[in-house]
């Protein structure tokens, strides 16, 4: 059985703390397309994306679609993903997106998380309909060649099926508490 969430398959529900001070489950959503993305406060990734996945949320957000990100990176593993660093890195950067702690890792083993940063798009019956990655290059988005989560939101509003709907993530491994940090689990493997 494949780790991550197959194309079709429901939107696991969770119930999350934010950094807001808020807690957030998958029915608070009402949106016509939901990005949910697997991410962390220090994975150079992550870092050399933010931008990128910053114009994608706002650009998107007046047709209907929310960006939801979720940290599930273990702070036994790796100190500086922890809920406070959360809260800094929210508080200096401003995103437009909700940011969510998933302490336990249960739902980043629910969908199947590898990397961060991990995208999850579902559709308004919150059925997936892409998963995998933004960009080709995340490190540095401004050299990116291939914007897949773009094209398959564009795809999505224009009621057009998503041509290429799954792509490897590219990024660091997702920290697993009580694991060494390059971990994957058995049944992980790429997606394509």
């Amino acid at each position: 059985m494949a780790f991550t969430l197959g194309i079709g398959e429901q939107a696991p529900d969770f119930k999350l703390p934010a950094t807001d001070g808020k807690s957030y489950a998958l029915n608070d959503f009402n949106e016509k397309l939901l990005v949910i993305f697997f991410t962390c406060n220090h994975c150079p990734y992550v870092l050399g994306s933010d931008e990128n996945t910053r114009q994608l949320a706002d650009r998107f957000a007046d047709q209907g679609v929310k960006f939801v990100a979720i940290n599930s990176n273990s702070k036994n593993t790796y100190a500086e993903d922890d809920f406070d660093h959360m809260v800094a890195r929210m508080e200096e950067n401003k995103f437009p997106w909700l940011y969510l702690y998933d302490e336990s890792q249960d739902i980043a083993e629910a969908y199947g998380a590898l990397r961060t940063p991990h995208f999850y798009v579902f559709d308004q019956s919150r059925k997936l309909a892409y998963v995998g990655r933004a960009i080709d290059m995340p490190r540095d988005w401004t050299q990116s060649t291939t914007h897949e989560l773009a094209d398959a939101l564009e795809e999505l509003l224009a009621g057009k099926p998503v041509s290429n709907q799954v792509t490897n993530p590219i990024g660091c491994n997702v920290k697993w508490d009580g694991k060494e940090r390059h971990w994957m689990p058995p049944e992980a493997c790429d997606l394509v």
